[in-house]
């Protein structure tokens, strides 16, 4: 994650994890130990201006749990945010985003701070009222993966059976319409809708 400025185009300090390295008010200091997940910086003993690097990982704590995002792949920032609102960078992102497609731009009082996501990670899409997720290289704007549903720790919905065939007319009706009610019955006790 990287904090650049205090105003929208971003022209203050920030910390790159992937320097190891952090500029606070013109002044460079080393970070040896970042968290696995999120690059957080970890503090170090006899460190100076901890309360610098706490301040930091919980800022970007707050904009990577639960990300909840104004909208996906947007590539410009706004004008004028407010303070805690995020957005999905797209690919081709000027200004303060430039290079950072795909990451969670969350605006602080501090500037931009931008969270990578990491596999399996969630946001919620309020301009679409859905979930998108990270399969470790991009976002998804789709369907979880999931193999079945469960309610009560009983499933209710799984894989996709087969097409049912409709009963034709005939003087076999009676007898293709009972083949065709015990299909769905089959069906819907394998999806757990109904017992047995």
């Amino acid at each position: 994650m990287v904090r650049t400025g205090g105003h929208p185009t971003g022209r203050c300090g920030r910390i790159a994890h992937a320097r190891h390295s952090a500029v606070y008010h013109g002044r460079r200091e080393v970070v040896t130990e970042l968290s696995a997940r999120f690059a957080l910086p970890l503090l170090q003993a006899g460190q100076a201006q901890k309360e610098l690097h706490h301040n930091e990982a919980l800022t970007r704590i707050d904009a990577a749990l639960h990300p909840a995002v104004a909208e996906h792949a947007t590539a410009t920032p706004p004008a004028v945010p407010a303070a805690g609102d995020s957005w999905i960078v797209g690919d081709g992102a000027s200004g303060a985003w430039a290079g950072r497609a795909g990451n969670i731009a969350t605006w602080t009082g501090g500037g931009w701070r931008f969270v990578a996501p990491v596999d399996g990670m969630r946001a919620w899409l309020k301009d679409r009222q859905r979930w998108v997720w990270h399969d470790g290289a991009a976002w998804q704007d789709a369907p979880l993966p999931v193999a079945g549903l469960a309610v009560d720790g009983l499933r209710v919905v799984g894989p996709r059976r087969p097409a049912i065939t409709g009963p034709a007319g005939g003087a076999t009706l009676d007898m293709e319409a009972r083949s065709t009610l015990n299909a769905i019955l089959g069906a819907l006790r394998e999806h757990g809708l109904i017992d047995t």
